[in-house]
Formats: structure tokens, sequence, C-alpha cells
């Protein structure tokens, strides 16, 4: 009989343990640039005018919706997104944001912050995305919403946000 028990305990541990669902994916991106915090706090804060910094945006809308500031993001494969402000912090030079539609993602939850640099007029930009597959349930996960698309969807829409934030702003002396 103990033996019998001990069977149906793991095997419904053995299913719990696969039928745990998505699990939160993390990318954190961080970039030295050649320029004052307080210049780059202002670019980066700047959250109708991403299309600056941001290499793969072709245009940007923003619109009050009650207390929440949402902005359109046309991506220039003409994806669209939408996100929202959560939270501007100038004293600690920290923007967080939602977005709330488009993308092979949910619950992403990203923000970037400014801090000092290592050396006298450097800064250090963190662009931290954290994310769920767009599939919320247990495979079979259909094509385009699993892990790796949202992954390889961040990494090639957002990451390369800070290598080209660090050269707008160090050729703009």
């Amino acid at each position: 009989m103990k033996q019998f028990l001990a069977l149906i305990a793991m095997a419904v541990f053995s299913l719990s343990a696969i039928a745990h669902g998505p699990t939160p994916q993390k990318i954190d991106n961080r970039v030295i640039i050649k320029a004052e915090p307080a210049k780059v706090w202002a670019m980066v804060k700047d959250y109708e005018n991403v299309q600056k910094w941001l290499p793969t945006v072709k245009s940007v809308s923003v619109e009050k919706k009650g207390a929440d500031i949402v902005r359109t993001i046309v991506l220039k494969n003409g994806i669209k997104l939408k996100d929202k402000i959560k939270q501007v912090d100038d004293a600690n030079m920290k923007i967080k944001f939602e977005v709330i539609e488009g993308g092979p993602f949910s619950n992403y939850n990203p923000y970037i912050s400014v801090d000092k640099g290592p050396n006298a007029g450097e800064s250090e930009v963190r662009f931290f995305h954290r994310f769920y597959r767009q599939y919320p349930n247990n495979p079979p996960i259909p094509e385009g919403q699993d892990e790796a698309s949202a992954i390889k969807f961040i990494n090639d829409t957002y990451v390369p946000g800070n290598e080209n934030l660090k050269k707008v702003l160090e050729n703009a002396k």
C-alpha cells in the first residue's frame, strides 16, 4: 500500500512540475554613455519622442486616456505597440511602463533607468525587460507565442535602443 501511495504522489508531483505554465523572462541591457546623467535622462524620459533614439520606431502618437498616458508606437516593420507610463521618477531617473497591446508577449513591464557612470561625465543606462510569452497555457504552444519568439522580439525591437542612445548622445556634442 505504501508503494502504491508513493507512486501516486510521484505522479502528481511530476505532473504539477510540468504544468506550471510560462515562466518570466528577463533581459537586462546596460550601456555606458559619455554624457552627463541629466542629459541622458532628458532624452530617455521624453516619452513622445522615443524615435529619436530607438531605431526600430517609425512613428509615435500619444493620447491621454483618463489618468493614463497611452503611447502608440508604429515600428518600421509595421507592427503597432501600445504602452502606458506606470511611473516617472525624476529623483531616481527611472521610468516604468507597461506594454498593453501588441507583440508576442504578455505582462511586459520594462523600465529604463539612468545612473552615474563609472567616470565623471558618464552615465549608465539600464533597460530592463520582464515579460512572459504570449501563450498563457501549457504546451502545445502555438507558433510565434513561445518564449523564443518573445525574446527575439525584445532583442530585435528594444535592445538596439541602448547602443543607439549612446550613439545619438555621444555624437550630439
